[in-house]
């Protein structure tokens, strides 16, 4: 079974993180747009992403906008290296290195073995990681990490609850404990709604209890998502929830144009609030299942700028607003006035743990 905290084991030398120089095609640190007394500080904030990119419209973005923030706050202008491949993530670790970051932030499960050999190269500097849990903590790694499955939970009764064919779905880009964690609170969340109200809405694209399902193999391929959600309409599903990064763009391309042909479909989004950061798409966009990222990286830096770096994880969980279900903004007269106070009580059932929401991705810490 998976999990989010795994052992990581790839070695430093294979990954070159000791050899403090830019080579290769990973894409060379960029100067961050901060504004203010950026000069005047000594101190530098850094991010790398994965291969998403930080135009994502996801978790990178949402990441990269914390960092800016925080460098026009504090007063430095940030640097950034965005990862075309996941070969890049070596090199642009290196040049941060270079470039004498005082924290580093990467972005993404996927970092996870090159920022273990990064950090253990440079027990000097500081690093964060987003989405990533080390099952032996590492002295100069804060992981910034996320109990997504609660707010999925109540994506999952909402689906079901705005549902008119009595079919949902939602799919992965690439299966690891990130994106299953989704998609196992989803789950539930259906099948809390089918329990209460006696219904039987089908769940497409996930078996929690096989912990198996549909994923399209990456995070970058659009027209894959798009035939993947073609698929689930298709079959009948009007709303659909991608855990896909870029891929979640191709369905809700998918969704609009089904639309456009006499279908009534939704798109749950994920990471951030769809409606806000992927408005191609707000006119589809039910909610979304949102992680603070932003939030938790600028505190983070800020922490770090202070002299108060610790090593101990953020977990985001609805109790502490680091995990949230998305305004329902052009939906909400759609949604009804008993399905907005049953969501009230669900989600005062996880804070107080009298609904428990389980998943084998859900932190440990």
């Amino acid at each position: 079974m998976r999990t989010i905290k795994r052992k990581t084991g790839m070695a430093a030398a294979a990954l070159g993180i000791s050899a403090l120089v830019l080579s290769g095609c990973g894409a060379a640190p960029e100067d961050g747009g901060a504004s203010g007394s950026a000069a005047s500080s000594d101190y530098l904030g850094c991010i790398v992403s994965d291969s998403g990119g930080f135009d994502d419209q996801s978790f990178n973005e949402s990441s990269f906008r914390g960092l800016t923030q925080a460098g026009k706050d504090l007063g430095f202008k940030p640097k950034s290296a965005e990862s075309k491949a996941n070969s890049d993530f070596a090199t642009n670790l290196n040049g941060m290195m270079s470039a004498n970051c005082n924290l580093t932030i990467t972005v993404g499960f996927l970092l996870g073995d090159a920022t273990k050999a990064a950090a253990e190269a440079n027990p000097e500097k500081h690093f964060a990681i987003v989405d990533f849990e080390y099952a032996d903590p590492i002295k100069n790694i804060k992981p910034i990490i996320y109990d997504t499955a609660q707010a999925a939970y109540l994506a999952g009764y909402t689906a079901a609850a705005q549902s008119k064919t009595g079919t949902v779905a939602t799919f992965g880009g690439i299966k690891i404990p990130t994106v299953t964690i989704f998609m196992d609170g989803f789950a539930d969340g259906v099948d809390k709604y089918n329990t209460d109200k006696n219904k039987d809405i089908k769940l497409l694209g996930w078996d929690k209890k096989k912990q198996d399902g549909t994923f399209t193999g990456d995070f970058e391929k659009q027209d894959k998502g798009k035939q993947v959600t073609k698929n689930f309409l298709d079959q009948g599903a009007d709303v659909i929830m991608p855990v896909a990064g870029p891929v979640g763009k191709g369905a809700g391309a998918a969704v609009k144009a089904a639309n456009a042909s006499g279908k009534s479909a939704s798109l749950v989004w994920v990471d951030s609030d769809g409606f806000l950061t992927a408005p191609d798409y707000k006119d589809v966009m039910l909610t979304s299942v949102i992680k603070t990222m932003d939030e938790a990286v600028e505190k983070v830096i800020t922490e770090d700028k202070a002299g108060n770096f610790d090593s101990t994880a953020y977990v985001g969980t609805l109790e502490n607003s680091g995990v949230a279900l998305a305004p329902f903004h052009d939906f909400d007269s759609k949604v009804s006035d008993e399905t907005k106070s049953e969501l009230e009580a669900l989600k005062a059932g996880i804070i107080d743990g009298s609904i428990k929401v389980e998943s084998d991705s859900s932190p440990k810490s």
